[in-house]
Protein backbone atom coordinates (compact mmCIF):
# COMPACT_ATOMS: atom_id res chain seq x y z
CA UNK A 1 0.00 0.00 0.00
CA UNK A 2 1.26 3.60 -0.80
CA UNK A 3 0.80 6.31 1.39
CA UNK A 4 0.71 9.67 -0.18
CA UNK A 5 1.81 12.75 2.06
CA UNK A 6 1.27 16.19 1.68
CA UNK A 7 4.36 18.36 3.21
CA UNK A 8 4.44 22.32 3.44
CA UNK A 9 8.03 23.06 3.06
CA UNK A 10 8.46 26.76 4.09
CA UNK A 11 11.65 28.50 4.00
CA UNK A 12 13.46 26.08 1.42
CA UNK A 13 14.67 28.79 -0.88
CA UNK A 14 17.41 29.27 1.86
CA UNK A 15 21.06 27.31 1.92
CA UNK A 16 20.06 24.43 4.58
CA UNK A 17 16.76 24.58 3.17
CA UNK A 18 17.42 23.34 -0.43
CA UNK A 19 20.83 21.15 0.08
CA UNK A 20 19.61 19.50 2.87
CA UNK A 21 15.81 19.10 3.16
CA UNK A 22 14.71 19.62 -0.30
CA UNK A 23 17.27 18.14 -2.85
CA UNK A 24 19.70 15.16 -0.21
CA UNK A 25 16.34 14.38 1.72
CA UNK A 26 12.53 14.83 0.27
CA UNK A 27 13.78 15.08 -3.55
CA UNK A 28 16.28 12.13 -2.62
CA UNK A 29 13.32 10.02 -0.87
CA UNK A 30 10.57 10.70 -3.85
CA UNK A 31 13.81 9.68 -6.24
CA UNK A 32 14.37 5.76 -3.94
CA UNK A 33 11.00 4.89 -4.14
CA UNK A 34 9.59 6.49 -0.80
CA UNK A 35 10.06 5.33 3.06
CA UNK A 36 8.83 1.43 3.40
CA UNK A 37 7.47 0.62 6.65
CA UNK A 38 8.18 -2.46 8.03
CA UNK A 39 4.68 -4.60 6.62
CA UNK A 40 5.89 -3.01 3.24
CA UNK A 41 3.45 -0.65 2.73
CA UNK A 42 5.64 2.53 1.04
CA UNK A 43 5.08 6.31 2.30
CA UNK A 44 5.54 8.87 -0.37
CA UNK A 45 5.91 12.83 0.35
CA UNK A 46 4.32 15.11 -1.89
CA UNK A 47 5.72 18.56 -1.18
CA UNK A 48 4.52 22.04 -1.22
CA UNK A 49 6.86 24.90 -1.78
CA UNK A 50 6.38 27.88 0.12
CA UNK A 51 8.49 31.28 0.35
CA UNK A 52 8.09 35.12 -0.32
CA UNK A 53 10.21 34.78 -3.52
CA UNK A 54 7.67 33.07 -6.07
CA UNK A 55 11.18 32.99 -8.78
CA UNK A 56 13.21 31.65 -6.67
CA UNK A 57 9.93 29.07 -5.66
CA UNK A 58 9.32 28.45 -9.39
CA UNK A 59 13.15 27.47 -10.46
CA UNK A 60 13.39 24.93 -7.35
CA UNK A 61 10.08 23.38 -8.22
CA UNK A 62 11.05 23.40 -11.90
CA UNK A 63 14.92 21.94 -11.34
CA UNK A 64 13.31 19.09 -9.06
CA UNK A 65 10.08 18.25 -10.73
CA UNK A 66 7.85 18.98 -8.18
CA UNK A 67 4.44 20.02 -9.28
CA UNK A 68 3.08 22.75 -6.31
CA UNK A 69 4.62 25.54 -4.72
CA UNK A 70 3.22 29.04 -3.20
CA UNK A 71 3.53 32.13 -1.54
CA UNK A 72 0.25 32.09 0.25
CA UNK A 73 0.59 30.27 3.44
CA UNK A 74 -2.63 30.54 5.30
CA UNK A 75 -3.72 28.96 1.96
CA UNK A 76 -1.32 25.81 2.23
CA UNK A 77 -2.18 25.67 6.13
CA UNK A 78 -5.97 25.51 5.26
CA UNK A 79 -5.43 22.77 2.42
CA UNK A 80 -6.31 19.79 4.47
CA UNK A 81 -4.65 16.95 1.89
CA UNK A 82 -1.33 18.76 3.95
CA UNK A 83 -1.12 17.52 6.89
CA UNK A 84 2.78 17.85 7.75
CA UNK A 85 4.31 21.50 8.30
CA UNK A 86 7.71 22.10 8.24
CA UNK A 87 9.85 25.07 8.74
CA UNK A 88 12.93 26.38 7.78
CA UNK A 89 12.98 29.92 7.71
CA UNK A 90 15.07 32.12 9.89
CA UNK A 91 14.65 31.80 13.85
CA UNK A 92 12.92 35.25 14.16
CA UNK A 93 9.65 34.05 11.68
CA UNK A 94 9.50 30.06 12.89
CA UNK A 95 7.50 30.85 15.98
CA UNK A 96 4.39 31.95 14.39
CA UNK A 97 4.45 30.14 11.11
CA UNK A 98 4.19 27.39 13.46
CA UNK A 99 1.43 28.50 15.52
CA UNK A 100 -0.55 29.09 12.53
CA UNK A 101 0.12 25.70 11.84
CA UNK A 102 -0.93 23.91 14.97
CA UNK A 103 -4.13 25.92 14.95
CA UNK A 104 -4.77 24.16 11.65
CA UNK A 105 -4.10 20.79 12.98
CA UNK A 106 -0.97 20.24 11.59
CA UNK A 107 2.38 17.96 12.41
CA UNK A 108 5.00 19.84 13.26
CA UNK A 109 8.90 19.48 11.74
CA UNK A 110 11.46 22.05 11.93
CA UNK A 111 14.39 23.47 12.20
CA UNK A 112 16.57 24.71 15.33
CA UNK A 113 16.57 26.68 17.21
CA UNK A 114 13.11 26.80 17.32
CA UNK A 115 12.08 29.91 18.80
CA UNK A 116 14.09 32.96 19.48
CA UNK A 117 13.70 32.32 23.29
CA UNK A 118 13.03 29.94 25.38
CA UNK A 119 9.45 31.38 26.82
CA UNK A 120 8.55 31.20 22.92
CA UNK A 121 9.72 27.40 22.66
CA UNK A 122 7.99 26.13 25.18
CA UNK A 123 4.87 27.65 24.32
CA UNK A 124 5.10 25.72 20.79
CA UNK A 125 5.70 22.71 22.59
CA UNK A 126 2.58 23.14 24.84
CA UNK A 127 0.55 23.80 21.92
CA UNK A 128 1.81 20.99 19.91
CA UNK A 129 1.10 19.04 22.75
CA UNK A 130 -2.45 20.37 23.20
CA UNK A 131 -3.15 19.78 20.01
CA UNK A 132 -2.24 16.40 19.97
CA UNK A 133 -0.27 16.72 16.69
CA UNK A 134 3.00 14.98 16.22
CA UNK A 135 6.15 17.14 16.36
CA UNK A 136 9.67 17.08 15.37
CA UNK A 137 13.14 19.15 15.13
CA UNK A 138 15.97 18.15 13.21
CA UNK A 139 18.88 17.22 15.36
CA UNK A 140 20.48 16.42 12.55
CA UNK A 141 24.34 15.39 13.44
CA UNK A 142 23.04 12.48 15.96
CA UNK A 143 23.11 10.91 12.51
CA UNK A 144 26.57 11.68 10.95
CA UNK A 145 28.72 8.85 10.55
CA UNK A 146 31.46 10.36 13.24
CA UNK A 147 28.88 10.45 15.81
CA UNK A 148 27.17 7.33 15.20
CA UNK A 149 30.27 5.51 15.18
CA UNK A 150 31.48 7.22 18.49
CA UNK A 151 28.10 6.23 19.72
CA UNK A 152 28.87 2.64 18.83
CA UNK A 153 31.65 2.78 21.23
CA UNK A 154 29.84 4.51 24.00
CA UNK A 155 27.31 1.72 23.69
CA UNK A 156 29.92 -0.77 23.83
CA UNK A 157 31.50 0.31 27.07
CA UNK A 158 34.88 1.00 25.14
CA UNK A 159 35.65 4.43 27.10
CA UNK A 160 34.99 2.35 30.52
CA UNK A 161 34.31 5.23 32.85
CA UNK A 162 33.89 8.75 30.37
CA UNK A 163 35.86 11.59 32.07
CA UNK A 164 35.62 14.28 29.73
CA UNK A 165 34.53 15.68 26.65
CA UNK A 166 36.30 18.40 24.42
CA UNK A 167 34.96 19.74 21.17
CA UNK A 168 36.36 22.06 18.42
CA UNK A 169 34.07 23.28 15.97
CA UNK A 170 34.19 26.42 13.46
CA UNK A 171 36.25 27.70 10.50
CA UNK A 172 36.78 31.08 9.10
CA UNK A 173 33.96 33.12 7.66
CA UNK A 174 35.24 35.49 5.28
CA UNK A 175 34.49 38.83 6.10
CA UNK A 176 32.76 40.02 2.82
CA UNK A 177 35.20 42.18 1.40
CA UNK A 178 38.09 41.25 -0.43
CA UNK A 179 36.32 37.45 -0.88
CA UNK A 180 32.91 36.73 -0.57
CA UNK A 181 31.34 35.77 2.75
CA UNK A 182 30.25 31.78 2.70
CA UNK A 183 27.41 32.78 5.27
CA UNK A 184 24.52 34.85 5.06
CA UNK A 185 24.69 38.33 7.05
CA UNK A 186 21.91 37.91 9.56
CA UNK A 187 24.16 35.20 10.88
CA UNK A 188 26.17 37.80 12.62
CA UNK A 189 23.11 40.40 12.85
CA UNK A 190 21.43 39.87 17.09
CA UNK A 191 18.53 41.66 15.58
CA UNK A 192 17.77 38.76 12.66
CA UNK A 193 18.28 36.41 14.98
CA UNK A 194 21.79 35.43 14.05
CA UNK A 195 24.76 34.44 16.92
CA UNK A 196 27.07 31.82 17.52
CA UNK A 197 25.24 30.55 20.99
CA UNK A 198 21.85 30.95 19.48
CA UNK A 199 22.75 29.12 16.58
CA UNK A 200 25.03 25.89 17.84
CA UNK A 201 24.02 25.65 21.59
CA UNK A 202 21.10 23.92 20.22
CA UNK A 203 23.16 21.42 18.29
CA UNK A 204 25.68 21.20 21.52
CA UNK A 205 22.74 20.43 23.90
CA UNK A 206 21.01 17.08 21.52
CA UNK A 207 24.59 16.12 21.42
CA UNK A 208 25.55 16.31 25.05
CA UNK A 209 22.14 15.25 26.02
CA UNK A 210 22.12 12.12 23.38
CA UNK A 211 25.30 11.09 23.88
CA UNK A 212 27.27 11.85 27.39
CA UNK A 213 24.39 13.00 29.62
CA UNK A 214 21.98 15.65 30.37
CA UNK A 215 23.52 19.15 30.59
CA UNK A 216 23.37 20.15 34.21
CA UNK A 217 25.12 23.44 33.87
CA UNK A 218 26.76 26.08 32.14
CA UNK A 219 29.79 28.41 32.48
CA UNK A 220 30.31 30.40 28.68
CA UNK A 221 32.12 33.37 26.84
CA UNK A 222 30.64 34.28 24.03
CA UNK A 223 32.12 37.46 21.86
CA UNK A 224 32.32 39.13 18.57
CA UNK A 225 36.07 38.70 16.92
CA UNK A 226 35.04 40.20 13.49
CA UNK A 227 33.07 43.83 14.45
CA UNK A 228 32.21 44.57 10.89
CA UNK A 229 31.38 42.70 7.96
CA UNK A 230 30.26 43.06 4.37
CA UNK A 231 26.97 42.13 3.19
CA UNK A 232 25.41 40.44 -0.08
CA UNK A 233 24.96 43.52 -1.68
CA UNK A 234 28.63 44.65 -0.99
CA UNK A 235 27.83 47.09 1.81
CA UNK A 236 29.37 47.01 5.05
CA UNK A 237 27.72 46.40 8.39
CA UNK A 238 28.14 46.28 12.19
CA UNK A 239 28.27 43.01 13.18
CA UNK A 240 25.88 42.90 16.47
CA UNK A 241 25.61 38.75 17.70
CA UNK A 242 28.45 36.89 18.61
CA UNK A 243 30.61 35.16 16.20
CA UNK A 244 32.33 33.12 18.72
CA UNK A 245 31.53 31.10 21.94
CA UNK A 246 33.86 29.16 24.83
CA UNK A 247 31.30 26.86 26.60
CA UNK A 248 32.39 24.30 29.46
CA UNK A 249 29.28 22.24 30.65
CA UNK A 250 29.04 20.07 33.83
CA UNK A 251 27.15 16.92 32.33
CA UNK A 252 25.45 14.07 34.63
CA UNK A 253 27.96 11.83 36.26
CA UNK A 254 30.54 14.42 36.75
CA UNK A 255 31.64 14.94 32.88
CA UNK A 256 33.39 17.85 32.09
CA UNK A 257 32.56 18.92 28.21
CA UNK A 258 34.91 21.49 26.78
CA UNK A 259 32.87 23.15 23.34
CA UNK A 260 34.92 25.86 21.42
CA UNK A 261 32.86 27.45 18.45
CA UNK A 262 33.92 30.03 16.25
CA UNK A 263 33.56 31.86 12.82
CA UNK A 264 36.66 33.50 13.52
CA UNK A 265 39.28 30.77 13.30
CA UNK A 266 41.83 28.75 10.66
CA UNK A 267 41.26 24.78 10.55
CA UNK A 268 44.26 22.69 12.01
CA UNK A 269 42.41 19.50 12.63
CA UNK A 270 40.61 16.83 11.15
CA UNK A 271 37.40 18.37 10.63
CA UNK A 272 35.31 21.68 10.98
CA UNK A 273 33.82 19.49 14.34
CA UNK A 274 35.95 17.30 16.25
CA UNK A 275 34.96 15.42 19.18
CA UNK A 276 37.65 13.86 21.71
CA UNK A 277 36.11 11.70 24.19
CA UNK A 278 38.79 10.81 27.16
CA UNK A 279 37.42 7.80 29.45
CA UNK A 280 39.74 5.41 31.84
CA UNK A 281 39.77 2.42 29.39
CA UNK A 282 40.21 4.49 26.37
CA UNK A 283 39.80 7.54 24.11
CA UNK A 284 38.80 8.85 20.39
CA UNK A 285 38.18 11.38 18.03
CA UNK A 286 34.94 11.83 16.15
CA UNK A 287 34.49 14.09 13.20
CA UNK A 288 31.79 14.11 10.62
CA UNK A 289 32.16 11.43 9.16
CA UNK A 290 35.33 9.37 10.80
CA UNK A 291 36.11 8.41 14.02
CA UNK A 292 39.71 7.07 15.91
CA UNK A 293 40.60 5.11 18.81
CA UNK A 294 42.76 5.06 21.29
CA UNK A 295 42.60 2.06 23.97
CA UNK A 296 44.06 1.57 27.29
CA UNK A 297 46.68 -1.48 26.53
CA UNK A 298 47.86 1.32 22.99
CA UNK A 299 48.77 4.11 24.91
CA UNK A 300 52.15 5.11 23.96
CA UNK A 301 54.15 6.71 27.22
CA UNK A 302 54.70 10.19 26.14
CA UNK A 303 56.77 11.98 28.26
CA UNK A 304 57.25 15.86 28.51
CA UNK A 305 61.46 16.60 27.29
CA UNK A 306 61.39 20.19 25.55
CA UNK A 307 65.23 19.64 25.01
CA UNK A 308 64.69 17.00 22.39
CA UNK A 309 62.99 16.72 19.27
CA UNK A 310 59.29 15.49 19.53
CA UNK A 311 59.98 11.25 19.03
CA UNK A 312 56.82 10.64 18.74
CA UNK A 313 54.07 10.99 15.32
CA UNK A 314 50.96 11.26 17.90
CA UNK A 315 48.40 11.37 14.76
CA UNK A 316 49.71 7.64 13.94
CA UNK A 317 49.34 6.44 17.51
CA UNK A 318 45.21 6.30 16.69
CA UNK A 319 43.43 3.62 15.31
CA UNK A 320 40.52 4.11 13.02
CA UNK A 321 36.71 3.07 13.48
CA UNK A 322 35.37 0.93 10.32
CA UNK A 323 32.23 1.83 9.10
CA UNK A 324 30.54 -1.89 9.15
CA UNK A 325 27.64 -0.48 7.18
CA UNK A 326 26.26 2.18 4.66
CA UNK A 327 25.28 5.63 5.78
CA UNK A 328 22.65 8.05 4.73
CA UNK A 329 22.64 11.38 4.94
CA UNK A 330 21.92 12.95 8.44
CA UNK A 331 19.08 15.20 7.38
CA UNK A 332 17.37 12.24 5.06
CA UNK A 333 17.53 9.71 8.17
CA UNK A 334 15.50 12.19 10.46
CA UNK A 335 13.10 12.70 7.98
CA UNK A 336 12.51 8.97 7.11
CA UNK A 337 12.25 8.82 10.73
CA UNK A 338 9.34 11.57 10.83
CA UNK A 339 7.44 10.37 8.28
CA UNK A 340 7.44 6.61 10.22
CA UNK A 341 6.22 8.56 13.17
CA UNK A 342 3.32 10.60 11.45
CA UNK A 343 2.28 7.48 9.30
CA UNK A 344 3.05 4.07 11.44
CA UNK A 345 3.51 5.89 14.84
CA UNK A 346 6.66 4.86 14.99
CA UNK A 347 8.76 6.45 17.88
CA UNK A 348 10.29 9.62 17.66
CA UNK A 349 12.30 10.95 20.57
CA UNK A 350 13.07 14.43 18.93
CA UNK A 351 10.27 16.14 19.90
CA UNK A 352 9.36 20.52 20.39
CA UNK A 353 10.13 19.93 23.79
CA UNK A 354 13.99 18.54 22.95
CA UNK A 355 14.05 21.55 21.12
CA UNK A 356 13.48 23.95 24.23
CA UNK A 357 16.00 22.24 25.81
CA UNK A 358 18.93 23.97 23.04
CA UNK A 359 16.63 26.95 22.73
CA UNK A 360 17.22 26.82 27.28
CA UNK A 361 20.94 26.55 26.74
CA UNK A 362 21.45 29.50 24.58
CA UNK A 363 19.39 31.59 26.61
CA UNK A 364 21.72 30.41 29.67
CA UNK A 365 25.07 30.70 27.90
CA UNK A 366 24.47 33.96 27.36
CA UNK A 367 23.59 34.95 30.39
CA UNK A 368 26.39 33.12 31.72
CA UNK A 369 28.39 35.35 29.31
CA UNK A 370 26.96 38.25 30.35
CA UNK A 371 26.93 37.54 33.84
CA UNK A 372 30.39 35.97 33.98
CA UNK A 373 29.43 32.92 36.33
CA UNK A 374 28.21 29.32 36.29
CA UNK A 375 24.74 28.91 35.99
CA UNK A 376 22.75 25.55 36.73
CA UNK A 377 20.16 24.13 33.78
CA UNK A 378 16.87 23.45 35.08
CA UNK A 379 14.67 20.61 34.26
CA UNK A 380 12.27 21.19 31.49
CA UNK A 381 8.58 20.67 31.67
CA UNK A 382 5.23 21.46 30.27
Amino acid sequence: MKHTIGIIMNGVTGRMGTNQHLIRSIVAIREQGGVQLANGDVIMPDPILVGRNEEKLKTLADKYNIERWSTDLDACLANQEDPIYFDAQTTVRRADSIKKAIAAGKHIYCEKPTASNLEESLELAKLAREAGVKNGVVQDKLFLPGLLKLKRLIDSGFFGEILSVRMEFGYWVFEGDWQECQRPSWNYRKEDGGGMVVDMFAHWRYVLDNLFGNVKAVSCYATTHIPKRVDEQGNEYTCTADDAAYGTFELEGGIIAQVNSSWAVRVDRDDLLTIQVDGTEGSAVAGLRDCKTQHRVNTPKAVWNPDIENPHDFTAQWEKVPANQEFDNAFKIQWEKFLKHVVADEAFPWDLLEGAKGTQLSDLGLKSSKERCWIDVPELKI
